[in-house]
């Protein structure tokens, strides 16, 4: 299966389980790989046989930025559920959430959360 991959699109957004997070907020790093078949849109040079990766990451940025959400995988699942809605082409999508701030008694460079949602039937 062929992939459209939005590597670390960075937002400044709300999400957390602690009062702080929602109150200061911190950056994310959202990635996307869409997987769909890419043979007509690569064989025509057309969008239309497509879907665009500015669109991809508009959806997944406004999500982030325009919603609250206690848990990344919240985040994640919504990104993945609204971007098979909305680009019917898709056959599947990975969704990775970056949290590189994450309040944790640890020394470490950040938490993620990945999943992958198919369409279904």
């Amino acid at each position: 299966m062929d992939r459209i991959l939005v590597h670390r699109l960075a937002v400044f957004a709300h999400h957390g389980v602690l009062e702080e997070e929602n109150r200061l907020g911190q950056r994310f790093y959202l990635s996307l790989e869409a997987r769909l078949d890419l043979r007509e849109a690569g064989t025509r040079d057309d969008i239309a046989a497509s879907v665009s990766y500015a669109d991809l990451a508009a959806l997944a940025s406004r999500i982030a930025t325009e919603r609250r959400f206690r848990l990344i995988e919240a985040l994640a699942e919504t990104i993945a559920a609204e971007a098979l809605a909305a680009f019917s082409r898709l056959d599947a999508i990975t969704v990775r959430v970056d949290k590189p701030a994450a309040p944790v008694p640890a020394i470490l460079d950040g938490v993620s959360v990945e999943i992958t949602r198919q369409r279904r039937g």
